[in-house]
């Protein structure tokens, strides 16, 4: 599978890009800034370029830029993004006493999808930068949702390539707030028991 990372430079983005490229895939990271995406990309042994350039050239795109560009770039990159989007931002507040979702009645993802002209799906909120940069997948699950059935099923594909654990359908698009609010959950976790965790469901065979 070919994989354009949008937002490939970023500490997500390159652990996303490294994870799917030792699994065999083929990786595009891209950047705003061409020459950027193309060090990077070569520091990673994979292609890479502006975004525009890579968004338009794979079978699935993945939305890695950070939440508070999430909407402009995929504004900016309607006209050339052609297959599936994967949209994994979350919107978080942060203060003193913990870290909460936005009161937006809608997730990001279900946003962007207003923006392109492709399917969106969510997902992967719950995995860290930090774990899947480690020697081996993370030992966890990952999850993902969607209203377009063949979009998500691209999306579980990339999912457990990235894992030690299973790639879960979380159902319609519309549970990317739930999915968003996780992340909220596990950043505050972290903080209160110095950790990196990741989540594994029970029960599924």
């Amino acid at each position: 599978m070919r994989v354009a990372i949008v937002g490939g430079t970023g500490s997500f983005g390159r652990a996303l890009a490294a994870r799917l490229h030792a699994a065999g895939e083929e990786v595009l990271v891209g950047s705003r800034d061409a020459e950027r995406g193309r060090e990077v990309a070569a520091e990673l042994g994979v292609e890479g370029g502006a975004n525009e350039d890579i968004a338009g050239a794979a079978d699935i795109v993945i939305l890695a830029v950070k939440a508070e560009g999430a909407l402009e770039t995929a504004r900016q990159l309607r006209g050339t993004i052609r297959s599936p989007l994967l949209c994994v931002a979350s919107e978080l507040l942060f203060s003193p006493d913990g870290v909460r979702p936005t009161p937006e009645p809608s997730s990001i993802a279900e946003r962007v999808s207003g923006l392109v002209d492709v399917p969106v799906v969510a997902g992967l909120h719950s995995l860290a930068a930090r774990n899947l940069a480690g020697d081996e997948p993370p030992d966890e699950d990952a999850f993902v949702c969607g209203d377009d059935s063949a979009a998500k099923e691209l999306a579980l594909e990339v999912a457990g390539k990235l894992v030690n654990g299973r790639s879960v359908d979380t159902g319609p698009l519309a549970s990317a707030r739930a999915l968003e609010g996780l992340t909220a959950v596990i950043v505050n976790v972290n903080r209160r028991y110095k950790a990196h965790v990741g989540v594994r469901l029970t029960g599924l065979r």
